[in-house]
């Protein structure tokens, strides 16, 4: 693959510039959250460019949510402005979505040209290949877009936990992403870790083996199923992973196919991450899109809120807002130190 070079400032935006939320004004009386909040896991499209495979009309890939047609339209920073309603996000990170793997750097220039347009998103999880020859290359031109902080490359998983537990293993442990995965560091770049969460003592190897790295927990490991068997394998992989503090994890994503969004499914996830984390090391993700195939923003939200209300209001700030700024470092339009050049 070709890679082309891409501008060459990273700014590490102000805390005032990134809106840090006061703390004397973060919750409500009633104890829920109400102050600024960054979405730390989300996604744009834009259909018309046909740069998305798997969003293409006629075509359905397997996906852990089942049928995804109702997500198949542009989805840009208006409609998310509207679905976020009265809620303050005041800066979201956008995460790949499968764009067109011949041209990742394709996907980085329409991002950035969203920002310039729109002031959103506000940081960037690229998309990166570490298993092909031109790793090293591909990292270098990402990381020199002003707005990318963390790569993504879905390592694959065994179809069960199983086949997990009987040894088979995802990418994370074939020597040449592996060597791909070491050059993050290098780049100051995170990687952004999506599979199911019978592969996270795999996972807990890899954060071992690259401490200077941090490595970020897509969807809370996607516990999927609230079956108790299931959260108890989930909360064991969680206990395997937790010990590394390198280790953040992004709460999101956490609908279930076979059942309707409903709060009180949500409780016992939260519990187990709070326990194990600490607010420090979680931070709030819609998934939107993908997610408003069970639930609206609002609502998603408005849930999420309510679930936390009880915490002492550091951790809630923490979640919503602090943690996301402190590994993402978001840029906010018209910073003075932010450049966002689009890569070129």
């Amino acid at each position: 693959m070709t890679t082309t070079r891409v501008a060459t400032t990273r700014p590490a935006a102000s805390a005032s510039a990134a809106g840090v939320a006061d703390p004397a004004h973060t919750t409500s009386s009633s104890g829920r959250y109400d102050g600024p909040i960054i979405d730390a896991h989300q996604h744009f499209w834009d259909l018309t460019l046909g740069k998305h495979p798997w969003l293409a009309p006629g075509v359905r890939v397997p996906h852990r949510y089942g049928d995804y047609e109702a997500v198949k339209h542009d989805y840009l920073p208006d409609d998310y402005r509207r679905d976020a309603g009265p809620h303050r996000i005041i800066a979201s990170i956008y995460v790949d979505a499968e764009w067109d793997p011949t041209d990742g750097l394709e996907e980085t220039r329409f991002v950035h040209a969203l920002h310039a347009r729109t002031g959103l998103p506000n940081a960037m999880v690229a998309q990166a290949w570490l298993d092909h020859d031109d790793a090293g290359a591909m990292l270098a031109a990402q990381a020199a877009a002003p707005l990318v902080r963390s790569v993504r490359h879905k390592p694959g998983a065994a179809a069960t936990p199983e086949a997990a537990l009987a040894g088979e293993r995802s990418l994370m442990s074939a020597p040449q992403w592996r060597r791909g995965y070491a050059q993050l560091a290098a780049h100051g770049l995170h990687f952004d870790l999506q599979v199911p969460w019978w592969q996270l003592h795999e996972a807990a190897l890899l954060a071992r083996d690259f401490p200077a790295t941090t490595l970020i927990v897509n969807h809370a490991g996607v516990p999927g199923s609230r079956e108790a068997p299931t959260l108890d394998g989930w909360r064991r992989a969680l206990d395997a992973i937790a010990p590394l503090p390198n280790v953040f994890v992004k709460v999101s994503g956490l609908c279930e196919a076979d059942h309707p969004w409903r709060r009180d499914r949500q409780t016992a996830i939260l519990d187990a991450l709070f326990d194990r984390f600490g607010a420090e090391r979680l931070m709030f993700g819609s998934n939107f899109p993908v997610d408003g195939l069970f639930v609206t923003l609002g609502t998603l939200l408005d849930d999420f809120k309510a679930l936390l209300a009880d915490r002492p209001e550091a951790q809630q700030r923490a979640f919503f807002h602090d943690t996301a700024l402190r590994i993402y470092r978001p840029v906010m339009p018209n910073a003075d130190d932010a450049r966002t050049d689009a890569p070129q």
